[in-house]
């Protein structure tokens, strides 16, 4: 359903207030490992997955500004970037789908 797009193609994407809860556990199962894994809190995102739906819209899901290590099982506040806001609100649904089949 979702491929791994090149990273060049994420530039330009920004939050427009898509979020959902979810675990790291829960991401990885329905997307694959994240492109960046550098959780040890030091950095204002942990994990980052960047996608590609099948209509071809681009956008990065990862955690922001936590501070911490995170547990795969813990429940997390989300964030969608995306190019524009249509796009973001697209893809929330779609995330939020393949998150709760």
């Amino acid at each position: 359903m979702f491929t791994k797009p090149k990273h060049v193609e994420v530039n330009g994407t920004s939050f427009f207030n898509d979020e959902f809860i979810a675990t790291v556990a829960e991401i990885t199962k329905a997307f694959g490992e994240p492109d960046c894994n550098d959780n040890d809190g030091a950095n204002k995102t942990n994990f980052e997955w960047i996608l590609k739906t099948p209509d071809g819209i681009v956008f990065t899901i990862y955690d922001w500004k936590e501070y911490r290590s995170l547990e795969v099982d813990e429940d997390i506040a989300w964030h969608i970037g995306a190019h524009d806001r249509n796009q973001s609100n697209k893809v929330w649904s779609q995330v939020v789908r393949a998150l709760r089949p």
